[in-house]
Order: C-alpha cells, then structure tokens, then sequence
C-alpha cells in the first residue's frame, strides 16, 4: 500500500541504509552486545554514508532533508535487535545535538555540529541526578561564573553515551535561587579535569554505556553556554518533544521486528502435530497486537508529521511517547510467551528485545509524568504555549519591559487593591525580575514595586498576572492549573479571589 507519509526517495533511502544495516551492523550485534561496546568506527561509516546529520544544514555536513527520514532513520536502527545499538545515535541525533543547532551560537556549531555529523563524535544530554529527574527546575549541579569560565560541581546519572562519549549537553543551575529560571545548558567536554565518569551495569542495552557523571570544580570556558542564561529549561520544554517522538518511533518499530521474529518462529515451531501459528489463541493473540501496532504507528506518524510542519505538540508527543513504549512493553511480553521456554533462553533475540524494551517506559519521561502532562492538558486547561515561546526566544521578557508594563498599570492596581478589604497580612507577586508588593497589615492594602519579605508570595507570568487583574483568570482556577504558584501562608492566597473581584 502506498505511504501516505512516505515518497519513493524516502523509500529509497530506506534500501539504503537498511542493506547498510543487513551488512555492517546486524551480523556483529550479538558480540557487541556481549562486549558491551560498539566500535566507534561503525559510526564514522554511517557518516560517510550520510545516515547521520539527516535534517541538520548542509553548512556543517548535514544534508538538510525533511523529518521522515529521520523517521525512517528511527525505524531501521530500531529493528537491529539491539536497544543499546538504537540509543546510541538517537541521543547523539535527537537528544543532544539538537539544543546546539536551535540555541548554540555559531562558534558552537562550528565546533561541535560536524562531529556528530560525521560520526565522529559522540555526544549525551546531562538531566538526570540521584535526586532530580523529571523535575528538572529543582537540580542540583550548578556552574557558576567566574571571569571568563563557569565552574561546575554536582553529578549526573543514568547518562547514556557518558563513558563512550566525547561532550555533554549539561543542564546547569546558573542561579541556585531562581527556579526554573535558573536553569542553564552548558557543553561540557568529557576529557576535561574534574569530570569523572562510572559505568552502570544494565538490565538491557548492553551495547551502549549509561554512567555516572561527577564534576569537580570543572572549568568551563564561558562561551560554552548554550543560548541565554536562565532559559535552559525552557529550552528543554521544546527539545524534549523531539526526544519523546523519536522514544516512540523506536518504540512501534520494535514492535514490528518482534511481531516479524515471532511469526516466524510461530510458522516453524511444531507442537501436538501441527505448526502452533493454527492455534487459535496464539492466532488471535498476534492478531490483535498487530493492529494495536499499526494504530500506534499511525498515531505516531501523524506526530511526525506535526513536528515536521513545526508544530509545538506537546499532547500529541506525550501520548505517543506513552502509547508506543507502552505497547512495546506489552509486545514484547506477549512475544516472548509465544516462544515458550526458549523466549526465556538468550539464543533467542526475543529474551534481549524484552529487556531492552523495559526502559522505554523511563527514559526521556516515566509513564507516569507523560499522563501527567496529558491530563494537565485534556483535565486542567493548560497550555504550553508559553514554553514554545519561550524556548524560541521570541517572548523572553527582559527586566525594562516588565518594569515599563508595571509602572502603566500600577495605579489601576493599587484603585482596586485600595477598594478590596484589608488583607491583614502582607503579599508579593513574583514576576522573575520584579516584584510587587502588598502592605495589608493596616486598615486598607498598599501597593509598592518593592522587594520585600512577605507572609505569601505568588509566583505568576506577568501576562497571566494581568489576566487577574481583568477579571480574565479566576484566581483559584489558576492555582489549580498552575499558572499561579504559592509559596507561605496559604490563607493569604485565598484571599486572592476577592483582592481582584
């Protein structure tokens, strides 16, 4: 059947590197996975090939095409029978390099863009820590700036590529106080001193290495900040859908690998007389994975799809991301049974298939944090527009616009704060770069653009701080969603409603 997503060059290209992969990479699976090491030259062949780099510009080896051949990419490296394998380039292609092509300056392209391209190179993206991992405003490394060079101390872990790589795209706190505002990404060179590194043993992807990652005082120059300082997280925020989508093309095209491996084990198995692909239950059973698959793998195309219109989805790339790792590991179970006691035996590619697909539901966001992030969505009203802005620059608020947009309203908040009772308590809205401040402690609320210590402070977008004071956003509607935040007195913000009724 014709592709609706897919054009006879795609196709083409598809023939390619999947006799590329038949050739050079599928008959050595099986020892590296028990060297636990892929040879880094297999890279450099894929780059000279120009498998590598696919939708990155021409300028630094790239070959600039659309994002379905890196759906196709995603497809074949996923069908090797080896996650580790996979992981390998698909951090380096889709979780790392990305964040220097958006927001690196030319200097760090230039530096860093053609190695990974080439293939010879190795990069990792650094968020994860023993203490923070989805919750990636409250880490913990910092690197903070000294003349003309950062230093960093803190460690990362769970790091793919770690050992094996050459840099990491580092999530940094360059503002220890600030929050999510806080949060910076620094290129950190692996070779440098005061980085150490520890391998982890693995239940799967025994081919790619994950560590640890300890820095030390590590000096780094200055111009290794990736964009501005304090917009790392959200930087992320629209990095992450990229890593998501890609977790789940990886995802269904494993699934269809296993479906292939089992059905055919299932025609050449014999058992009571007959091949066991006649009996009705395992019939059935394969039956209904395949079209749970190949709903999966449309859902996942039209995400592809999205994201190559430049589309910021965040709902649909969580639900993919959710539904695809998921339904691997639920394919792979079934698979596995199919097989008997010989699924259970490491000769048979299905036993390394089902531990290699148990961390699709972990990685690059739990199960968990992705319905989390769907229900905030399709239960709380929340956009994630403001993110999308954000990480692309193009609503970055500086400290003289905010002050300029506070000054003109403050008289229209201080007439309504005036009217409303006396709080009898103090408050702070909390913009980022400024404050304002309320005085409820007498007989009527006072309102200054000080910075002071109040009983409760709310942390609030600017703009979502004048849909208050419109009447635009209820004030408890807000708190639940989470476009407002509270921190002290609770009693205090309860109040909020009638402050600006």
């Amino acid at each position: 059947m014709k592709s609706y997503y897919f054009s006879e060059e795609h196709e083409l290209f598809r023939e390619s590197l999947r006799a590329f992969l038949k050739k050079e990479v599928i008959p050595n699976i099986d020892q590296w996975e028990e060297d636990r090491l892929i040879p880094r030259d297999i890279w450099k062949k894929m780059g000279d090939m120009g498998f590598l780099g696919l939708s990155y510009p021409e300028e630094f080896g790239g070959s600039n095409l659309d994002f379905f051949y890196d759906v196709i990419f995603c497809e074949e490296i996923a069908k090797v029978f080896s996650g580790g394998f996979a992981i390998t380039q698909t951090v380096v292609q889709y979780m790392s390099g990305p964040y220097i092509l958006k927001y690196g300056s030319q200097r760090l392209k230039e530096k860093y863009l053609p190695g990974i391209i080439s293939g010879e190179a190795i990069s990792c993206i650094g968020i994860s820590e023993p203490t923070a991992g989805s919750d990636v405003a409250n880490i913990k490394t910092t690197a903070m700036l000294e003349d003309d060079h950062y230093i960093v101390n803190g460690s990362k872990t769970f790091i793919t590529n770690a050992v094996y790589g050459d840099f990491v795209v580092c999530v940094v706190k360059t503002d220890s106080k600030a929050g999510p505002e806080g949060v910076s990404l620094l290129i950190v060179d692996l070779d440098k001193e005061g980085v150490s590194r520890t391998k982890l043993k693995k239940l799967g992807w025994h081919a790619s290495d994950t560590a640890e990652l300890a820095f030390d005082n590590v000096k780094i120059p200055k111009e290794n900040l990736i964009g501005e300082e304090g917009q790392g997280f959200y930087y992320l925020m629209g990095g992450l859908q990229v890593e998501r989508l890609a977790g789940a093309i990886l995802g269904y095209a494993a699934c269809e690998a296993a479906m292939e491996y089992t059905l055919k084990y299932m025609s050449e198995r014999s058992a009571f007389g007959r091949p066991i692909n006649k009996f009705q239950v395992l019939r059935h059973r394969m039956a209904q994975l395949a079209s749970e698959i190949e709903s999966c793998k449309q859902f996942v195309l039209h995400c592809s799809r999205l994201n190559n219109d430049g589309k910021y989805a965040v709902k649909e790339c969580s639900m993919a991301k959710l539904l695809a790792t998921e339904l691997s590991d639920k394919t792979m179970t079934q698979c596995l049974q199919s097989f008997g006691g010989y699924g259970y035996i490491e000769d048979f590619k299905i036993a390394r298939m089902f531990r290699d697909s148990r961390i699709g539901t972990i990685g690059g966001g739990t199960s968990e944090i992705m319905r989390e992030i769907i229900a905030k969505m399709v239960i709380d009203d929340v956009s994630y527009k403001e993110a999308e802005n954000k990480s692309n620059n193009n609503i970055t608020k500086n400290k003289n616009s905010v002050m300029s947009n506070l000054e003109n309203v403050l008289s229209t908040i201080q007439e309504k704060a005036g009217k409303a009772d006396s709080l009898n308590n103090t408050l702070k809205f909390n913009f980022g770069d400024e404050q304002l401040y309320i005085d409820g402690t007498g007989d009527k609320n006072i309102v200054s653009i000080d910075d002071k210590d109040a009983d409760c402070q709310v942390d609030v977008g600017f703009d979502d701080f004048m849909s208050l004071i419109k009447g635009e956003l209820n004030p408890m509607g807000a708190v639940m969603n989470g476009k407002v935040k509270i921190k002290g007195d609770m009693g205090v913000a309860m109040k909020l409603q009638s402050l600006f009724a």
